[in-house]
């Protein structure tokens, strides 16, 4: 599920992914988080739940953090994986990009230092007919679009 298609480093030292711009080239990386959770339009799906694989990447400036060694220079990778695990595990939603929308807000709401965010969930045990590594959804929120600073 890590990859990186779609980010584009230019020589001015920004990022840019689908047209948004990344200030900050730093992220924090969170990758095959697990959970169980009832999201889905189906029925079985809200009455059994099932698994989601999830990737956040946050992108800030680690320069404090990597000159001091302090974590209050950071956001701590528990605080985003809690977000991540507290709207997975929480109420249903229909749509896995609600749920995605919903992880990525929470993070750049309670983490000002955050500029970026992407999300991206998988079902790897959606039954679709046939062979499937997972399916799933993606996006990508910037501070500067998405997020009043």
């Amino acid at each position: 599920m890590a990859d990186n298609k779609g980010v584009i480093i230019n020589t001015s030292g920004e990022a840019s992914l689908n047209n948004f711009k990344i200030t900050k080239g730093d992220r924090l990386i969170l990758r095959g988080l697990k959970f169980h959770g009832y999201h889905g339009v189906h029925l079985r799906e809200k009455e059994m739940g099932q698994a989601f694989l999830v990737d956040v990447d946050a992108w800030l400036d680690l320069r404090a953090a990597g000159k001091s060694d302090d974590l209050n220079d950071t956001v701590s990778y528990t605080a985003i994986y809690r977000i991540a695990r507290e709207v997975l595990t929480g109420p249903s939603h229909d749509l896995l990009e609600s749920v995605a929308e919903e992880i990525s807000s929470k993070i750049m709401i309670e983490y000002h230092q955050i500029t970026a965010v992407r999300v991206k969930i998988a079902k790897p045990d959606v039954v679709v007919g046939g062979p499937i590594d997972y399916l799933g959804i993606e996006i990508f929120r910037s501070r500067d679009k998405d997020v009043p600073i």
